[in-house]
């Protein structure tokens, strides 16, 4: 099994065309991570705590651990937001750290426009010797990359109103190329950044005076990768129960919880089991969240629901 998944990471590796972001399930409580124009956007400081274990079981499996904060800025039109994430599969851990600032205008009575600018640091670490050899005398696995540091920066766009939204943004805008060309190699990178397209939008449909209806959809475009297409449906129940799913076509199908223990913390969990042939080889993912806001109106009945 192990031999299997090495040469998954190889080939995706050698290539450097596959889905490179970090991937979330709780990508609707998480649009910072994709989009620096949400800082801000829930009019409170907001902080964001989650671990995500995929295909638990499988040797070298992803492993993703990710904080962030963001706020208005007293009562201009700007926003801030700070965000961490740890990337880990097989020999590669990913490490970044994201500033990002956002700037909103009132478009009508309910919608606000947001623009959002990022500035990030990419810390890369390869350890070769935790891959199985089938060459040992291959130069490439007797050079480790070890905090290999590169900058990048980032847009996005975020039209919101207390019912619905639409986003765009690219992350990184430099295709950073993070492993060089060897000398005495035909290969040209190893491992190189490409652009992140994510278009993301929901709806809240008022069912009754307790129960809240959220249809979601994420699209995640890369060059040389399958389109991702995320679309999830969410209830909220008076105020506190969040209950839905979520399908990742030809990837994977998602359960989703969350409670809101009390006005400031939010806590959200989500189970996923694969719809392809990795099902074979793990028992699913998970993921866990926990998210913290201090409204500064006390007389606020609840927290928007995105």
């Amino acid at each position: 099994m192990k031999k299997i998944f090495t040469l998954i990471i190889l080939v995706s590796s050698v290539l450097g065309y596959a889905q490179q972001d970090a991937q979330f399930s709780n990508y609707m409580y998480n649009t910072l991570s994709f989009n620096p124009a949400y800082a801000g956007s829930r009019g409170t400081t907001s902080i964001y705590l989650s671990q995500r274990s995929q295909w638990v079981g499988l040797e070298g499996a992803p492993t993703t651990n990710a904080l962030s904060y963001h706020s208005p800025i007293g009562s201009s039109k700007l926003g801030i937001g700070l965000s961490f994430i740890n990337d880990a599969i097989g020999p590669v851990e990913e490490n970044l750290v994201s500033l990002d600032m956002s700037y909103t205008i009132n478009t009508s009575y309910d919608y606000k426009l947001a623009f959002g600018l990022r500035a990030s640091a990419h810390m890369l670490n390869v350890d070769f010797m935790k891959l199985n050899a089938f060459n040992p005398g291959d130069v490439l696995a007797q050079n480790n990359v070890n905090n290999r540091i590169s900058p990048n920066i980032g847009f996005g766009v975020f039209w919101y109103s207390d019912k619905s939204y639409l986003g765009f943004s690219i992350p990184n805008l430099l295709e950073t190329k993070h492993i060089n060309k060897d000398l005495n190699s035909s290969v040209s990178s190893v491992s190189k950044e490409r652009l992140h397209y994510h278009f993301t939008a929901g709806y809240i449909f008022d069912l009754s005076e307790n129960i809240l209806f959220k249809p979601a959809v994420l699209t995640k475009i890369v060059s040389g990768a399958p389109l991702q297409l995320d679309v999830s449906a969410n209830f909220q129940m008076y105020d506190k129960f969040t209950l839905g799913a979520s399908y990742r076509v030809d990837a994977a199908v998602s359960f989703l919880g969350g409670f809101q223990l009390n006005q400031k913390w939010f806590l959200g969990y989500a189970y996923d089991f694969d719809t392809n042939n990795l099902s074979t080889y793990n028992s699913g993912s998970h993921e866990v969240f926990l998210r913290y806001e201090l409204f500064r109106n006390y007389n606020v009945k609840a927290p928007r629901f995105f």
